[in-house]
């Protein structure tokens, strides 16, 4: 009998034991989904800029130091460039960051690959897209994070606050960063008003969600890096909201953060954001109304 229950004991054991291929997720502090806008209304300049601005940023000290000062001294990251429903592309999937070795060797790869652009904008196809690739992403973090930047407004695809909903009730934070200016884009049309609105009530949402605002391309790698480091410590701007200034630059990024109570319609601080307190969001689906208007403008012309 005690041969017999030792066999046993031993089967038992060896089931236990997992095997050779077996590999336990990474636990990192964060997994971040980095998603930009590469549609028709970013020009071939616009992109490399917001690509250079990401490349720029991932390896700032600035940066790295966020990484290093976090419980796991590690974050998970993959950059995705967005259009239309028909256009993303995982530029580079999930990789491990914990130092500036890994963050060049994360950076190198997304260089090597061309920028490429595409028609409309469907910020809730992105979102869509990025959801499903959080799971068996090899990573296990404390946070995920979808970080959407953009120059214009949702116009294909589904409602962008349903994306939007749909990722919060995944437990993923969708953060944004809105890029404002007053240019036409390549097709002579301009951005909607208020895009900073838009994102605030329609884009982003879940757990200390927040934007960063970017007056025009030309502050955009230093509202990028600083909501990085802000994504990847989780730190919350004092009252709401911080105003930040890229160097020798007059545009003026500035970072939000939407109430954690109401991660579905982020209420707007009382006063100090592009006098937010005078203006009434657009609608939701404020970019395919416009896109509606211009065919409709078309064919009657």
């Amino acid at each position: 009998m005690l041969l017999v229950g030792s066999v046993v004991t031993a089967s038992l054991v060896a089931v236990a034991v997992p095997g050779d291929d077996v590999r336990a997720d990474v636990a990192v502090d964060l997994e971040l989904v980095l998603a930009v806008d590469v549609s028709g209304s970013v020009d071939s300049e616009e992109a490399l800029l917001q690509r250079e601005g990401y490349l720029g940023a991932l390896t700032h000290p600035d940066v790295i130091r966020a990484i290093k000062g976090g419980y796991r001294g590690a974050i998970a990251v993959s950059y995705v460039e967005w259009a239309g429903i028909g256009h993303r592309t995982v530029v580079a999937g999930w990789a491990e960051v914990r130092d500036a070795e890994s963050a060049q060797g994360l950076v190198d790869r997304i260089g090597r690959t061309p920028v490429t652009r595409g028609m409309y904008t469907s910020i809730s196809h992105a979102i869509d897209f990025a959801v499903p690739m959080f799971a068996g992403n090899g990573f296990e973090g404390a946070r995920r994070v979808i970080d959407i930047s953009g120059d214009g407004a949702n116009n294909e695809g589904r409602l962008v606050s349903l994306a939007r909903d749909a990722a919060v009730a995944a437990h993923i934070t969708v953060n944004g960063l809105p890029i404002i200016n007053d240019r036409a884009n390549p097709f002579g049309q301009r951005q909607i008003p208020d895009l900073d609105l838009y994102y605030r009530y329609c884009v982003i949402g879940g757990p200390g969600a927040f934007m960063v605002v970017a007056e025009g391309f030309g502050s955009f790698a230093e509202a990028v890096r600083r909501k990085l480091v802000s994504e990847i410590a989780g730190i919350a701007p004092a009252g709401g909201t911080l105003v930040v200034r890229a160097p020798a630059e007059p545009a003026r990024p500035r970072v939000l953060r939407a109430a954690a109570t109401a991660p579905f319609a982020p209420t707007l601080p009382a006063a100090g954001f592009l006098r937010a307190a005078s203006r009434q969001p657009p609608p939701c689906d404020i970019g395919e109304q416009s896109l509606e208007q211009r065919r409709r403008n078309f064919n009657e012309n």
